[in-house]
């Protein structure tokens, strides 16, 4: 889907582009005019316009000190839905493209006496920002960065050159899962005023979040970063109703809310389509949604008054959105 919205974009032109890895890239962001670009937060990401209808989500992992760049990650997705594998073929020095302002759904708690970075492979990158932000306030923090072998993380051997090297260790183990970070050991201090963020795959952060409120972590003192899912969409049909357009629609089992709603001429913002970025996120006004997505809270989940509408079905048989 194009990206649907009143949101003003920024065009930006390839600076420096390095191979990180084997199958990771590094691009260099600036201005076609040599300005500086909106300051950002450490945690956010930008929104990448790839080509028509293919937008994509990235984190800033340079210094969000830097007005004058902004520094994408970007790993070769193997099975690429035209995204990373654009980007990975075509952006090269000089490609100019469209992008987001900054936004933050990872932001850090600053009240916090010490934070804890799990980073599991490409999930590094907002934590590289996150790190350069807490050492420039002073605070107390530390990173682990976890990946199968050294050879394939990414920005590793940059952050072992940094002023915080000291707060950075690798766990790499080679296939070996005896030697793979203990995260129960790393997390056994728990403390009101600690607080962890995770990012990477699915499977990684689940273990680290499992071991952290396993261990009695409170639920709020617990961050996390979703850059995809594997959702699954299916269910029986229901209907729904549009408050604002007037519409009554069936959604087929086959069928997303925002599939049939986009069909019946009806603008939807849409970006990830995954449930992750929370462009889609509609009001809803009557129903039970079954919400299945990765982007809103449990607790907003229980609150039952919105839903994306790019993954979320409906436990109910009417649901009724105000769109």
């Amino acid at each position: 889907m194009f990206m649907q919205t009143s949101e003003p974009t920024l065009t930006v032109k390839v600076a420096r582009r390095s191979e990180e890895t084997e199958r990771v890239i590094s691009l260099e962001l600036v201005t076609l005019t040599g300005e500086p670009l909106p300051s950002f937060e450490a945690g956010a990401h930008v929104e990448v316009n790839v080509r028509a209808g293919v937008n994509r989500h990235y984190s800033l992992c340079n210094d969000p000190r830097n007005h004058d760049r902004y520094v994408l990650g970007v790993l070769r997705e193997t099975a690429s839905r035209g995204g990373s594998e654009t980007i990975h073929e075509e952006f090269d020095v000089g490609t100019t493209f469209s992008i987001s302002p900054p936004r933050n759904n990872f932001g850090l708690d600053e009240s916090a006496g010490h934070s804890i970075l799990f980073g599991g492979g490409i999930g590094i990158t907002p934590l590289i920002a996150m790190a350069w932000h807490l050492h420039a306030q002073g605070a107390s923090f530390e990173m682990h960065y976890c990946a199968r072998d050294q050879v394939s993380a990414a920005f590793y051997d940059q952050l072992k050159q940094t002023p915080f090297a000291a707060h950075v260790t690798g766990h790499f183990d080679e296939g070996n899962p005896s030697k793979f970070c203990n995260f129960s050991a790393v997390l056994d201090a728990r403390a009101p005023d600690r607080h962890v963020y995770v990012c990477g795959p699915a499977g990684f952060m689940e273990a680290v979040v499992n071991t952290a409120k396993g261990q009695g972590w409170a639920g709020d003192n617990i961050h996390v970063e979703h850059f995809g899912a594997q959702i699954d969409t299916s269910g029986t049909g229901f209907t729904v109703h549009t408050k604002k357009t007037r519409l009554s629609l069936q959604v087929p089992p086959d069928k997303t809310i925002a599939e049939v709603l986009i069909a019946a001429g009806v603008n939807v913002p849409m970006s990830c389509e995954q449930g992750v970025c929370g462009t889609c996120l509609t009001k809803v006004l009557e129903g039970a949604p079954d919400h299945r997505d990765l982007f809103l809270t449990d607790a907003e989940k229980t609150n039952n008054d919105q839903m994306t509408v790019c993954c979320s079905r409906s436990h109910s048989r009417e649901l009724v959105l105000d769109i």
